[in-house]
């Protein structure tokens, strides 16, 4: 089976950033799943279950209300591996783009008093959130996207290098 593009980038060379993991056509129009690495995968722990919960809420709802992008705002949400986010946008958007917006919305999570929707009837686990942690989180890797802003190895995916035999074929490890 053919390995999906987000498993084919090279994880022990990814740091944090912002990169595009996917451009899709539908119906004519261009969206775009943008890979929001908040931690560098396999060297530092996996954000915190709760902190990443209260991320997803806090950012979600500043996207969606942000006057100049919301109306670019399909989806936000975590990894499964809790080292970073999704982002999908309408349009084809260079991550440079975006970095002012992310930027925005990881320095917003400072300001929140609360965690948005985090009552019984609008969350499915609504006791799982922990805000000091988020904000932490987020402080974090708004200063590192703020003093890496000119860095392009936060935006360029590093790929996976395969060794090619003489007769053309890919050596995979297990």
């Amino acid at each position: 089976m053919k390995l999906i593009p987000s498993f084919s980038i090279d994880h022990t060379k990814i740091v944090p950033g912002i990169f595009v993991s996917r451009v899709d056509t539908i119906n004519d129009s261009t969206i775009t799943t943008y890979d929001v690495r908040v931690t560098t995968p396999n060297k530092e722990p996996a954000i915190d279950v709760a902190a990443m919960h209260s991320l997803e809420h806090i950012i979600a709802t500043f996207l969606r209300n942000d006057p100049e992008w919301k109306d670019e705002i399909i989806y936000w949400g975590p990894m499964g591996c809790l080292t970073g986010f999704y982002l999908i946008l309408k349009g084809d958007h260079a991550p440079q783009e975006i970095h002012g917006l992310l930027l925005k919305a990881f320095r917003s999570v400072d300001d929140a008093k609360i965690v948005p929707g985090a009552e019984e009837k609008n969350c499915g686990n609504y006791l799982m959130h922990n805000l000091p942690m988020a904000k932490w989180y987020a402080a974090k890797y708004a200063d590192y996207l703020a003093s890496n802003s000119d860095n392009p190895k936060i935006f360029e995916y590093p790929k996976t290098e395969r060794l090619v035999t003489d007769d053309g074929q890919q050596f995979f490890d297990s």
